[in-house]
Parts: structure tokens; C-alpha cells; sequence
């Protein structure tokens, strides 16, 4: 795969940021017997090409993500990972928990339950506002 060095230190510093030091090398090693340029892939198009973008913060974007998990119903560990990041980029526990439950007319009373109850110990885990 052809790597962009510009894009990849942009995406893993956002990377990083979002879910700690160490993820963009944990999901390396979760890749690496599969499908390593799912890695990069990741971390320099999605990260560092996309969510880096200017036009909205990474707070935004990640409440935007997790819309986009709770409407496909079937993406639990990137809920839970998009749940923490969007923590991590400011968002309170109130505006995920209002994110998930504006689509209870689009995704149904299902998914927003099902994803509530995905997340409920990432949202306990902070202080409530």
C-alpha cells in the first residue's frame, strides 16, 4: 500500500488523541495477520484524511460516528470506541445519550436501547451533567 507519511503522523496523533496512547498500535496488531492495510487505511484516510478535515470539531464528528452506529445496529465495538473518543474530545455524557435517543424515530426504539445498554458503563463511568 502506498503510505502518506504527512497523513499518517496527522491520523495517528488524532488517533491517539481520541482513544489513547497506543491504540493505532493495538490496532495494528489486531490487524496484522488479516489485513494490515486496514491499519493504514484507518489511521491515514480515515484519520488523518477525513476526521482531520476543518468544518467541524472532532467532538462533533464523533457524535456524528456514533448517529451513524446506532443507526447500522450492528457496530457495538466502534459505538463503544466512538463513545470513549467523543468523551475524550469534550462531549458530555448528556449530549451522547441525547445523540443515541434522537434516533429513536430513525433507527428504531431497538437500536437506541440496544446501544444505550452498549454504553451504559462508558457513561457511568463519567460524571453525569
Amino acid at each position: 500500500m502506498i503510505s502518506n507519511p504527512e497523513l499518517r503522523e496527522r491520523g495517528l496523533a488524532l488517533f491517539n488523541q481520541l482513544y489513547g496512547n497506543g491504540a493505532g498500535e493495538a490496532l495494528r496488531q489486531d490487524m496484522a495477520d488479516i489485513c494490515p492495510d486496514f491499519t493504514d487505511i484507518s489511521i491515514e484516510w480515515a484519520m488523518g484524511g477525513i476526521l482531520a478535515r476543518p468544518g467541524l470539531d472532532a467532538k462533533t464528528r464523533e457524535l456524528v460516528v456514533i448517529a451513524s452506529c446506532v443507526t447500522l445496529g450492528h457496530t457495538v465495538p466502534q459505538l463503544r470506541a466512538h463513545a470513549q473518543a467523543a468523551l475524550n474530545a469534550g462531549a458530555s455524557r448528556q449530549e451522547i445519550i441525547e445523540t443515541v435517543l434522537q434516533l429513536v424515530f430513525y433507527a428504531g426504539g431497538a437500536a437506541v436501547r440496544n446501544a444505550l445498554v452498549n454504553i451504559r458503563d462508558i457513561l457511568n463511568g463519567v460524571e453525569q451533567s
